[in-house]
């Protein structure tokens, strides 16, 4: 089970938000790369970033920031990135800039059909992001609900050829209250990629809960507030799942 830090972008900042709100923004750090270094330090194997301007913009706000990490972290660890990104040639200048997996969220529910051609173009590069609410997909910075299915719509996906899911429950994201772990079981089981989990981590219970259920195709989990504010030590975690999963 891969713990993956994420770094989400606010105006240059490194921030964490509750339930997606911009106006309800923590900052932890003025230096994007000295943020992604410092989890390099602690043993990190892959980073989540996300460009929460870009998300709300529908286009890239924060691409020195973003720089800046790939320029920290160099070759050492793959970098996904999600944000605003909703066209075949900004995903082309992400990459070229450095980073490994381009994450499509709004754009894959909004416009399929640009998904379809990423996975062509870029594949095994293509992640889905799916943010949802009782079972119901949320767009646009999770501002709005939409009647999608996420069951359905990750199949869908699926169909396309993107490398995994990221699924994240918004009633839960950055409220530390834990992982929503039937129903990102019951979304790993529905698919053959693998998904990634998200929103709500908070204890070294999370992780021996997900690392339980590893092997339903749920291979990584993003840790966000809790290894910020201290109560997940994160190499402790990392450590904790290599254990879990070697028992």
């Amino acid at each position: 089970m891969l713990i993956i830090p994420a770094i989400d972008l606010k105006d240059g900042q490194c921030v964490r938000l509750k339930q997606g709100l911009m106006d309800d923004a923590t900052v932890f750090s003025n230096s994007p790369g000295d943020q992604a270094g410092h989890w390099l330090e602690q043993g990190a194997r892959r980073l989540h970033i996300v460009d929460l301007n870009g998300a709300f913009a529908g286009k890239p706000k924060n691409e020195s920031a973003i720089r800046a990490i790939v320029k920290a972290l160099g070759d050492e660890i793959p970098i996904q990135l999600g944000g605003g990104i909703r066209d075949l040639d900004t995903i082309e200048r992400c990459l070229d800039d450095g980073v490994s997996y381009i994450i499509i969220g709004t754009a894959a529910v909004k416009n399929p059909g640009f998904l379809r051609d990423a996975c062509s173009a870029f594949p095994g590069q293509i992640i889905v992001g799916l943010d949802a609410k009782d079972g119901k997909v949320a767009v646009d910075g999770w501002s709005k609900l939409t009647g999608h299915d996420v069951i359905d719509l990750a199949k869908k996906c699926e169909d396309y050829g993107v490398e995994s899911v990221i699924y994240t429950d918004i009633g839960r994201d950055g409220m530390l209250s834990g992982i929503n772990i039937e129903a990102t079981v019951k979304l790993a089981q529905s698919l053959m990629i693998p998904v990634i989990a998200s929103g709500g981590l908070s204890s070294m219970d999370d992780i021996r809960k997900l690392c339980a259920v590893e092997h339903e195709g749920i291979f990584a989990t993003i840790a966000g507030r809790a290894i910020y504010d201290g109560s997940l030590d994160f190499a402790a975690a990392q450590a904790e799942a290599d254990r879990a999963t070697q028992t």
